[in-house]
């Protein structure tokens, strides 16, 4: 199925815009929503997608908290129409946080891997990445 608008393309049948991404669910495997992206992070060099910063409980608007959670979590899983994460909610309030405005230290390579560590995730930076601390 392809969507468009005006001459963009937005989705293919392998290929989906950021703006479609933002605004999807995060649901567990048994269809229970987690929360949503509210946006996505790409690595300026690569032009890999690193990150989907996901918003979690709340209502409306307040109370939210927002995760960090690297790309390579995250499975599209077209039966739910979202994207799928299985963590129990105590592992999830238990994940390293970021605030609304976007506040972590996530331009520092440590707390990269601390997040990368903690979802037991590839990074998605190679040894050759001049960042890296070659751990």
């Amino acid at each position: 199925m392809q969507t468009t608008s005006g001459t963009d393309t937005r989705e293919t049948h392998a290929l989906i815009a950021s703006d479609k991404v933002e605004g999807t669910p995060v649901r567990r495997t048994d269809g229970d929503k987690i929360g949503t992206i509210e946006r996505v992070m790409i690595d300026k060099r690569s032009g890999k997608v690193a990150y989907a910063v996901m918003s979690f409980g709340g209502f409306m608007g307040l109370g939210e908290e927002y995760y960090t959670l690297p790309w390579g979590t995250l499975k599209y899983n077209t039966g739910l129409d979202a994207y799928e994460l299985n963590m129990t909610e105590d592992q999830l309030r238990g994940a390293p946080r970021r605030t609304a405005e976007g506040h972590d230290a996530s331009y520092d390579r440590e707390w990269e891997e601390h997040v990368h560590r903690y979802y037991n995730a590839t990074p998605y930076w190679g040894e050759s990445d001049p960042l890296s601390t070659g751990r």
